[in-house]
């Protein structure tokens, strides 16, 4: 519920900070004290639209800080912790209005954007009057509250699951139809590329082997006789491996004479001839592998321009070739089985269809029956409201094609304002007064049944008195045994059932001549009475006055 209100340099408010309890509090005053500008700083805070002129004349800027207690369950808070606003203690709501019209908005002293200031707010105060009810314009809105009514949120769930239950199925449905469609056009170039690819065979980097095998071979008659010339030099008539294994085996002969002269030399010569030997081993090797059949090359330049012309073909790398076939392959049996499948998933889709209707046609016995029960309630508060002749309808339009998430129905609330006179949507059909009235009834209905925590009634007993204007009070203090009620009031009968009496005045500033400022005032006991004798009487306050003031005083008291 709202705390506390503080309003700095708004029009004709200069200074006010007030506090607020539960149940019912009024504000009165005379017209044009200050009333309606109050409010329309209650409303900026909650993040309605922002004027330049709101800022008082000489201001630089004004500001009104609304500061609410609240469950830690409650919207409000979840709103506020996903735009990463700290939540602890209580939110205080906060907004800038400089006079040149751009704002500022805050919450818990962190700046939001006016959306967000205006989210949080929506969860928080409902104001009502006259030309401002807004919750009975958006008919989307009183489907809402008739589901709120019925109590229909598990009803509403399984609708929505089986909505989205639904629109899954259509979606794979769709796309695999759509694979279908294209693999089928695509059916005998597919068939074909899968024969030609399969076979061609290609393999996994047998582009490169093969083209690495086909230079060696271009390469070996060139390389093949300088391989065979240092052959000859190390392995031939001409090798000096004789020559130095004799010259080896003498030094041997006086290596014991002479070792320390002799051994190394033995040493390096050995040495020498296994180079030797290695090289000659080499050169065997290399002169093998330029020893190929004229046939080998043709057939590897054959599979190496084939793979190249698949390539180009198909657009692809020679060596994603391989990959491409598996792909063309499984679009092949795509299409073998795609028949089979298409029939499983259109059996898929009438299933999740049946399971909505089900659900949906469930959520649309429990909203008649809703419906149904929420007109008698309300009907029943309309005759003390000076409404008796008239009728409240909740209209429901069944549209049983949707796969709506929230089901078949589009509600509206109507009413009959007289017998014999055509029904009609509420904004349509229904005077200010009235329209006030029937949104007071409907309020009291459904008090526990998601409210915001504050309410606020602007003027809705304007055109009526005694009888009509005590069971206005009635309803009101009613309504605040649930929920916080704050009403701007002429009615005397409405302000006796307040438990919080708040005066509006304007007054003189304190050293600035000719400037007025508004100041509220809370009342107790005698100048309550004094207030409540001056809404009977007007300006002259006679002691009956007085006395009927205590009789509705003491009336409401019990």
């Amino acid at each position: 519920m709202l705390i506390q209100l503080t309003i700095r340099d708004i029009v004709l408010i200069d200074r006010l900070e007030l506090h607020f309890h539960e149940g019912l509090s009024v504000l009165t005053g005379e017209t044009g004290a200050g009333k309606s500008i109050l409010l329309d700083a209650f409303a900026l805070a909650l993040g309605g639209r922002g004027d330049g002129s709101l800022v008082r004349h000489g201001e630089a800027q004004g500001q009104i800080t609304a500061v609410f207690d609240c469950p830690l369950d409650h919207p409000a808070r979840r709103i506020a912790a996903d735009a990463d606003i700290d939540v602890d203690g209580d939110l205080i709501l906060r907004r800038v209005q400089v006079a040149d019209g751009r704002t500022r908005a805050f919450v818990n002293d962190q700046p939001v954007s006016v959306q967000v200031l205006k989210a949080i707010g929506a969860t928080l105060v409902e104001i009502h009057g006259q030309h401002d009810d807004r919750a009975l314009v958006d008919p989307a809105t009183h489907r809402a509250i008739l589901d709120a009514f019925g109590g229909l949120s598990g009803e509403i769930q399984a609708v929505g699951d089986a909505s989205r239950r639904v629109r899954e199925a259509r979606h794979a449905l769709h796309e695999h139809r759509n694979r279908i469609d294209k693999a089928r056009r695509e059916a005998d170039f597919l068939r074909h590329a899968v024969e030609e690819l399969t076979k061609l065979n290609p393999l996994a980097g047998e582009e490169e082997t093969l083209a690495g095998r086909r230079v060696v071979m271009m390469q070996s008659e060139k390389v093949a006789q300088d391989l065979n010339e240092a052959y000859e030099v190390v392995a031939g008539n001409t090798s000096p491996v004789n020559e130095l294994s004799a010259a080896v085996r003498k030094l041997e002969r006086r290596g014991a004479q002479a070792p320390s002269l002799v051994e190394p030399s033995v040493k390096a010569l050995d040495a020498a001839l296994v180079a030797i030997d290695e090289a000659r081993e080499a050169l065997e090797q290399a002169i093998r592998a330029t020893e190929y059949d004229p046939r080998e090359l043709e057939q590897t330049e054959e599979r190496l321009f084939a793979l190249r012309a698949a390539a180009r073909k198909y657009d692809v790398p020679a060596d994603d070739l391989a990959a491409l076939r598996k792909r063309f392959e499984e679009d092949v049996a795509a299409i073998d089985a795609g028949e089979e499948q298409l029939g499983g998933l259109e059996k898929a889709l009438k299933e999740a269809d049946a399971a909505y209707v089900k659900a949906a046609k469930a959520l649309s016995a429990g909203r008649k029956k809703a419906a149904q029960a929420l007109d008698t309630a309300v009907q029943a508060e309309l005759p003390p409201l000076k409404l008796e002749r008239a009728r409240f309808i909740t209209d429901i339009q069944i549209d049983e094609t949707s796969r709506d998430p929230s089901g078949f129905e589009r509600v509206e609330f109507w009413a009959q304002t007289n017998p014999g006179t055509r029904p009609g949507p509420l904004m349509k059909v229904a005077s200010g007064g009235e329209l006030s009235r029937f949104m007071l009834a409907l309020k009291v209905v459904l008090a526990d049944k998601g409210s915001a925590p504050t309410l606020v009634f602007d003027e809705i007993d304007t055109g009526v008195g005694g009888a009509v204007a005590d069971a206005i009070g009635q309803r009101l203090a009613r309504l605040a045994e649930k929920v916080q009620v704050m009403a701007v009031t002429h009615a005397p009968q409405v302000a006796a059932k307040a438990g919080s009496h708040f005066l509006i005045a304007k007054e003189g500033v304190r050293g600035a001549k000719d400037r007025v400022a508004t100041r509220v005032i809370p009342l107790e006991a005698t100048p309550r009475r004094e207030e409540i004798a001056r809404m009977l009487a007007g300006a002259t306050i006679t002691e009956e006055a007085r006395a009927a003031a205590a009789r509705l005083l003491d009336a409401a008291a019990h």
